[in-house]
């Protein structure tokens, strides 16, 4: 990483540290708390784990921590969502083995052209190899191909499938909040090298961006609890921009 993202890095990072967690860990600590402890026990997610932490690159902003954080968050809204619709103990557990196996590999061709779809085939190939039924392997490759902001989505056959994919797309829309500008825009400049410059024309498209993702959360839960963590993520961005401008834009001239 160019010292001078090392720097800003460094000042966004005590940026985040003085806003407040999200509430949508407060205010569910038991659904945290469930899909936290079947993502660290749970004998396939284990063993998926070891899999896509060798097989998915950390140096791009979507590496195996994001994987990990969409996962669990996905599994959280899963059990929230089940218990509000009636879903039965068994199914919603099911239903989070689903979206944490969908999590785990949603990013896993980022670097490549169409990734959704190219990870949503990747998934499809590698869990053929594992106990999973064929319409589960179905609803977490549909869910992976809709995970992208912005894009047409691929209508699943059940209302468990759609849920499943409603659960993936707002746990990782959860990352442009704080995360954000804790991890993800440092890794992407680092990947890229972009030149300072380009950095600070595209910093207002970026802004422009996380306000239109507010107001595209698919879930109950997501549409309540979404909109906050992107509010968050603006206004540590907005700050981080003014921080940017008073004690760095003097290094544009050096770039």
């Amino acid at each position: 990483m160019e010292p001078i993202y090392a720097r800003i890095r460094e000042r966004a990072r005590k940026i985040v540290s003085r806003f407040p967690t999200p509430d949508f860990y407060k205010d569910f600590p038991q659904a945290n708390e469930f899909s936290q402890q079947f993502f660290e026990t749970d004998p396939l997610i284990v063993e998926l784990r070891i899999f896509i932490a060798e097989h998915l690159e950390d140096d791009f902003g979507h590496g195996f921590e994001h994987a990990s954080k969409v996962a669990k968050d996905a599994g959280t809204l899963i059990y929230i969502e089940g218990n509000l619709a009636g879903y039965s103990d068994n199914v919603i557990t099911r239903r989070l083995l689903i979206v944490q196996c969908a999590g785990l590999f949603h990013d896993t061709k980022r670097k490549q052209k169409n990734h959704a779809l190219k990870s949503a085939l990747f998934s499809e190939e590698v869990l053929k190899s594992y106990s999973l039924l064929h319409d589960e392997i179905k609803d977490i490759s549909h869910a992976i191909q809709n995970h992208e902001a912005f894009k047409t989505s691929v209508k699943s056959n059940t209302p468990e499938g759609t849920l499943t994919s409603d659960c993936l797309y707002d746990a990782d829309k959860f990352r442009w909040g704080p995360d954000n500008f804790y991890y993800t825009v440092w890794d992407m400049v680092s990947f890229y090298k972009t030149p300072f410059s380009k950095f600070m024309h595209l910093y207002p498209k970026g802004m422009d961006t996380l306000h239109k993702i507010k107001n595209t959360f698919r879930t109950n839960t997501g549409k309540k609890y979404g909109p906050q963590f992107i509010e968050i993520g603006i206004a540590i961005g907005e700050e981080l921009f003014d921080v940017i401008n008073n004690e760095f834009a003097h290094l544009l001239k050096e770039d």
